[in-house]
C-alpha cells in the first residue's frame, strides 16, 4: 500500500485504503456498513495512462489517449462489479446545478456523448446506475438515503462551496425522493486541505463571515471528538495566509458546516483527512502540479437486489 501523508490525526478510520492488483482506491466504512452501495474514490495507481496522466487518469478532456482512459474506467468498473455502460459522468463547471439521473442516461460521458452541460451534482434512485464525478483538489460530496434508497454525488470547489452545493444536494434529494436530512449519510472526500489551499481576497470574501455566522455549530464541532481534533482552536474556515493579501481556506470545515446546517447530524457525516496536494504521487492535484495532471474519480451506485 502507498504510504499516505495524512493532513492530521484522529480521522484515519474515516477513509479506508484498498488494493486490488496494482490498483489502489479509497472507500468510506460508514457507507460500506450499510451494505446498500458500491463506491470508491480513485487514486493515481493501477491504470494504463502515461506521462503526466500516469496512471489512472479518468478525464477524456485533458489530452490523454481516450482509449487509455476507457481502459481505466473498465478497471474501475471491474472493482465495482458493474459495466462502463452503467456509468453516468457529470459535466462540471463549478455550478450548483444538479441532474436527476435515470436509466436513459446510462453510459453518458463514458461510452455515449453527453447531452447536458454545467452539471456538478448527480442524484438517482435507480439501482445499478453509477454516478461519476471528477476531481484534482476540489471536494467530492457523497450522499446516501438508506430509507428511500437514493444516492447523490457532487463536485464542490470553492465556488460550489461558497454557493452551498451540499445544501442544494440535500434539498434536491428531499424534493425528488422525499429524503429527510436527519436520515442521510454524507461523506466529504479526499481533496485539498487548508494548509495547502491559499486563496486571494476575491475567493476569501465568500467565506469571510462563515465562521462567525455559525458559532453554535462550531462549538458543537469543538465538543465532538470525531472532527478536527488535530486542528488548533478555535475552528475557523478562513485564516490569514503566509503572504500579504492571501488566506488559507478550509473547504473540509466549510462543507461540514454546510451539511450540518442542512440538517444532517454530525454522527452521519464522514470527513476525510487525506489531502490531494500532500500526496501528488498518489492523487492528482491541480495545485501541486501546476495543472499538468489527469483527473481522479468519485463513483457511487445503489446495489441491485
Amino acid at each position: 500500500m502507498f504510504q499516505i501523508k495524512r493532513a492530521g490525526s484522529g480521522l484515519e478510520k474515516n477513509v479506508r485504503q484498498n488494493r486490488e492488483g496494482e490498483m489502489e482506491y479509497l472507500t468510506f466504512p460508514s457507507f460500506e456498513a450499510t451494505g446498500m452501495v458500491e463506491h470508491l474514490f480513485s487514486t493515481r495507481l493501477g491504470g494504463v495512462s502515461r506521462g503526466i496522466y500516469s496512471s489512472m487518469n479518468l478525464s477524456f478532456t485533458r489530452g490523454d489517449n481516450p482509449k487509455d482512459v476507457l481502459v481505466n474506467y473498465e478497471r474501475i468498473a471491474a472493482v465495482l462489479r458493474c459495466s462502463v455502460q452503467d456509468m453516468v459522468l457529470s459535466q462540471q463547471t463549478h455550478t450548483v446545478n444538479i441532474r436527476l439521473v435515470t436509466n436513459k442516461d446510462r453510459g453518458k460521458g463514458i461510452v455515449r456523448p453527453l447531452d447536458y452541460q454545467d452539471v456538478d451534482g448527480l442524484i438517482t434512485c435507480e439501482k445499478g446506475i453509477v454516478l461519476v464525478t471528477g476531481y484534482a483538489d476540489c471536494v467530492p460530496l457523497y450522499f446516501l438515503d438508506p430509507v428511500h434508497e437514493a444516492i447523490g454525488l457532487a463536485h464542490s470547489g470553492w465556488r460550489g462551496t461558497a454557493s452551498e452545493m451540499g445544501r442544494h444536494m440535500v434539498e434536491a434529494m428531499e424534493q425528488c425522493f422525499g429524503s429527510r436530512p436527519e436520515e442521510l449519510l454524507a461523506a466529504i472526500g479526499p481533496s485539498i486541505c487548508r494548509d495547502c489551499y491559499e486563496v486571494d481576497g476575491n475567493a476569501a470574501e465568500s467565506f469571510r463571515t462563515m465562521s462567525e455566522e455559525s458559532p453554535e455549530l462550531l462549538e458543537e464541532l469543538t465538543q465532538s471528538a470525531r472532527f478536527f481534533d488535530w486542528q488548533e482552536k478555535p475552528l475557523r474556515v478562513l485564516t490569514p495566509g503566509r503572504r500579504p493579501g492571501k488566506y488559507q481556506l478550509d473547504l473540509w470545515l466549510a462543507n461540514l458546516l454546510i451539511l450540518r446546517k442542512a440538517g444532517i447530524p454530525l454522527d452521519r457525516i464522514t470527513v476525510t483527512d487525506i489531502c490531494t496536494c500532500h500526496n501528488p504521487e498518489y492523487l492528482f492535484s491541480h495545485r501541486a502540479t501546476g495543472g499538468k495532471r489527469g483527473n481522479l474519480g468519485a463513483f457511487l451506485l445503489l446495489k441491485q437486489n
